[in-house]
């Protein structure tokens, strides 16, 4: 683990398993980081889960955020075996991750809403936004969208900077 200058891990959180985080992240209340890296001054708020994944610098996650690791689809979730599949919009063929455990990639300067569950399998584009009670998963959101819920599908749209 490592653990870079001016960082700050609230009360109640775990960071373990090999994790990195950066010059000036700041962990809130009741979190849990495992083997992930967090980019310089990102923020995730007070109970924040992410596993197995990558948050960029200046990201902003907020509260009541998971990112999950691991296939609902194993057979038995302690041991998983299936790979995990990034699926991009329209015919693009879908990228292999070539593990079994991968969260997410959060581009830099990410903000999310709150009550918010994304992956396994997801890649977020920088200065992108995730409105709250969003739920999704194996998806690639250009860099400056805005996603957002709309019962029953997640709809992404272009983000103006």
């Amino acid at each position: 683990m490592i653990i870079g200058p001016g960082v700050r891990v609230h009360e109640f959180s775990t960071v373990r398993k090999r994790s990195v985080l950066a010059a000036g992240v700041s962990v809130g209340f009741g979190c849990e980081v495992t083997h992930s890296f967090v980019g310089e001054n990102a923020v995730l708020g007070h109970q924040v889960g992410i596993g197995h994944s990558i948050v960029g610098a200046d990201a902003h996650l907020s509260a009541n955020l998971v990112i999950a690791a691991i296939s609902l689809w194993n057979y038995d979730m302690r041991v998983p075996v299936k790979e995990i599949v990034l699926h991009g919009p329209g015919d693009e063929p879908p990228y292999r991750c070539t593990t079994s455990q991968f969260g997410g990639l959060i581009g830099d300067q990410v903000q999310t809403g709150s009550m918010i569950t994304l992956g396994p399998g997801l890649a977020v584009g920088r200065h992108s936004a995730i409105a709250a009670s969003v739920c999704m998963g194996s998806a690639i959101v250009p860099a400056a969208s805005v996603v957002r819920s709309s019962s029953p599908e997640v709809v992404i749209e272009s983000r103006r900077i």
